[in-house]
């Protein structure tokens, strides 16, 4: 076995050279094309999306993609922000990127992609800077608006734009680019029979409706000659009945075959709420789920073919590449979780990758903040910050206590011991993990169990002091003596005064996740929010008859909408939803409670669950501190938020001290 790089034998397949075009790629492992929103509003490159580029070619991918550029930007936007390769003043930020990414050891890839009809409507995207008019192939009227049919003057206009990008693309430095040719754009639009209903030669047969594709994917080639490797999007199969399938898309693959030089095989339609978390596979599918077709495309085509679909283990990728599924692995949310999956598979560290918990917070922070970031990954986003401002050294060793062994109490022990200073983790519990052990609990959460594995390997790794079955008192941080204090005592469950709150009958949501085997066969969960909603759809795969009862319009609000439009199908199929509904009094035979539509009425149930939230102890914490001068409140008992919070404010208090 190597000894620099051990994981070339564990993974010999995943980690072996390849030849696509004129590169030859160090591993099978591509960054697969993302586009968070740090992109200016001329649609040029920024220093903050270089750095986030430059990482993932740092943490040894082959080759780093940048997603859905623009060559059209008059009628192709499809979001808010996205880069726009016809825009006066590209040209500087594209080439400090793609030399970034080169100096980082990595080739750089550049995805080409026009939204079609969605230039002009509203899409997930977002909505600003839509041109007047929506063009698609055919004249149509969508949800979002009207939509014309494109000119034939439009469509060749749009074909020289490709040629153009594509040679700008080449100028800058680009090794490689990507048509997309997926996800309900562009040319998935004039693929689809339903929305092309054209008579002209671009439309009718899957030959005229694939024209536009081909004579595109020409253009490109005129542009960058014969052995730049051009990479094609194409979906496997669109998986609604407003696309096509698997049969035809083989027949395109076919078509598209002498064009390019590789294959990256997708699925499903952005703009489609119920396939963006098939497209982005959620908690609820196992890794892996879209290689299938990726492998029945392979068999048809003979041109190097890559799969995706929420991949990050490298056991998993060396299988698929081994048993001659794809050639290449695209990794998306895998490396914005960990940009070093490809370096940690190199040598052997696969047990301290991140894991991707397909939360969607990276796509949700497109929208709300214009930025990236990561629930596991306190650095997403802040790369420029990170490579610009080294962690400093400490002045001096500190005896640091870290009160709570929970995401944030971890995490924060894990930063302090690696930078030298002496650590104990103290934990009033049994084991380290807090609220990761309730929240990984759900069969569909196996995610979450990986992460708390990891972080307690890490704190091990890091050789903080562990001490379990003690609770940190302020007569003990008194007789520990820190220098610095890190309080990270978590949050306690709301227990509301509802009458019947103290039955036999009820049990409090971490409880129930717990030990669902507590559980009676009908269960009423008091409490729609994350919490509740998720632990109905673990109760009813466990056969229990679910209720959810909830005070607001909705179940899961506070949930991002990437998230929750994947999550809300199975809670719609676990659970009767009581919304706009109080709970008046618990009673043995269930929850009596009351709305405007029904008024008063009982919910039966056998089980009543808890689930109304939970609230930071904050005399307890302000006790704590009270203690030591130097003291620092991180996680739920500063206040109640999201992994993402215990992470990140453990982390940087951390590199603080």
């Amino acid at each position: 076995m190597s000894e620099k790089y051990p994981g070339k034998e564990l993974y010999p397949h995943l980690l072996s050279p390849i030849r696509i075009g004129g590169l030859r790629l160090k591993n099978r492992i591509i960054a697969a094309p993302t586009s968070p929103s740090m992109i200016t509003t001329e649609g040029h490159m920024t220093p903050e999306m270089t750095a986030y580029l430059e990482e993932k070619a740092k943490g040894g991918c082959a080759v780093v993609t940048y997603g859905e550029a623009i060559p059209h930007s008059a009628t192709g936007k499809s979001h808010n922000k996205q880069l726009q390769l016809d825009s006066f003043g590209v040209r500087q930020g594209l080439t400090e990127c793609t030399r970034r990414i080169h100096n980082a050891g990595a080739f750089a890839n550049i995805q080409l992609s026009h939204g079609g009809m969605y230039g002009g409507l509203a899409s997930v995207g977002g909505d600003v800077g839509k041109t007047s008019i929506a063009y698609g192939p055919s004249e149509i009227d969508m949800p979002a608006g009207h939509v014309s049919e494109m000119p034939k003057e439009l469509i060749y206009e749009i074909i020289e734009s490709y040629r153009k990008a594509a040679k700008l693309c080449k100028d800058v430095g680009y090794d490689m680019v990507q048509v997309h040719a997926a996800h309900g754009w562009l040319f998935s639009q004039f693929l689809s029979p339903y929305f092309n209903r054209r008579t002209d030669e671009f439309g009718g047969s899957l030959e005229n409706r694939a024209r536009f594709l081909l004579l595109v994917l020409d253009a490109v080639r005129s542009a960058v000659g014969p052995i730049f490797p051009i990479e094609i999007r194409l979906n496997g199969d669109d998986m609604t009945d407003i696309g096509i399938g698997l049969p035809e898309y083989i027949e395109v693959a076919k078509m598209v075959n002498d064009k390019v030089d590789m294959f990256n095989i997708s699925c499903g339609n952005h703009e489609d709420p119920a396939m963006f978390c098939r497209t982005h596979p959620n908690s609820f599918f196992p890794r892996g789920v879209n290689v299938y077709l990726a492998a029945e495309i392979k068999k048809h085509v003979t041109k190097p073919v890559a799969c995706v679909g929420s991949l990050n283990d490298p056991a998993q990728m060396e299988e698929i590449i081994a048993s001659g599924q794809a050639d290449l692995v695209e990794i998306g949310r895998g490396l914005v979780a960990d940009p070093y999956i490809a370096k940690k598979a190199m040598e052997g560290r696969a047990d301290d990758i991140n894991p991707c918990l397909r939360c969607y917070e990276c796509f949700g922070a497109t929208g709300q903040l214009e930025m990236i970031k990561c629930t596991v990954n306190p650095l997403q986003g802040q790369q420029l910050q990170a490579r610009d401002e080294e962690i400093p050294a400490p002045e001096k060793v500190k005896k640091i206590l870290v009160a709570g062994g929970g995401p944030a109490g971890m995490e924060a022990a894990i930063t302090a011991a690696k930078r030298g200073h002496d650590v104990t983790l103290v934990e009033k519990s049994d084991k380290l993990g807090g609220n990761l052990h309730p929240a990984g609990a759900a069969w569909f959460k196996e995610d979450i169990k990986k992460l708390c594995c990891v972080l307690q390997k890490r704190v091990a790794a890091a050789g903080v002091k562990v001490i379990l079955n003690t609770e940190v008192t302020p007569e003990y941080v008194k007789e520990f003596a820190p220098d610095a204090l890190f309080v990270a005592i978590g949050s306690n469950e709301l227990r509301p005064p509802i009458k019947g709150m103290d039955g036999d009958n009820v049990i409090m949501a971490i409880d129930a996740e717990l030990h669902p085997e507590k559980l009676g066969e009908r269960v009423a969960i008091m409490g729609g929010g994350l919490v509740g909603a998720e632990a109905a759809c673990s109760f009813a795969s466990e056969g229990k008859k679910v209720s959810i009862i909830e005070m607001k319009d909705d179940v899961a609000l506070e949930v991002n909408s990437f998230y929750r439009g994947g999550l809300m199908p199975h809670v719609q199929e676990s659970a009767e939803l009581y919304v706009k509904t109080k709970v008046k009094e618990i009673t043995p035979e269930g929850v009596l409670v009351e709305n405007a539509e029904k008024g008063e009425f009982l919910v039966e149930a056998d089980t009543v669950v808890c689930a109304l939230g939970f609230r930071a102890p904050f005399a307890a914490v302000d006790a704590l501190c009270d203690m030591c001068e130097d003291s620092f409140v991180i996680g739920d008992c500063g206040g109640v938020g999201q992994i993402y919070h215990a992470m990140n404010a453990g982390y940087y208090a951390a590199r603080a001290i």
